[in-house]
């Protein structure tokens, strides 16, 4: 999965932060750090995960990402 852009990320609602949240890879450049510093406040603004969610993405990997 790749990281998304910041523009991404300003607009995603909260199922695809979660996505995001369990399943990217760790940051490997500074740029992708605060992409992810981002993600992660998003992530505590929407609410983080519910049973719902987290039941609806599952721990596969790959095919989550929505358009």
């Amino acid at each position: 999965m790749d990281m998304p852009t910041m523009e991404e990320v300003k607009k995603a609602d909260r199922e695809q932060v979660c996505i995001w949240w369990r399943f990217l890879s760790s940051p490997e450049t500074d740029d992708e750090v605060t992409i992810m510093n981002r993600i992660a406040e998003r992530f505590d603004e929407l609410g983080g995960f519910t049973s719902e969610i987290s039941r609806r993405i599952g721990w596969g990997f790959g095919n989550k990402r929505r358009e």
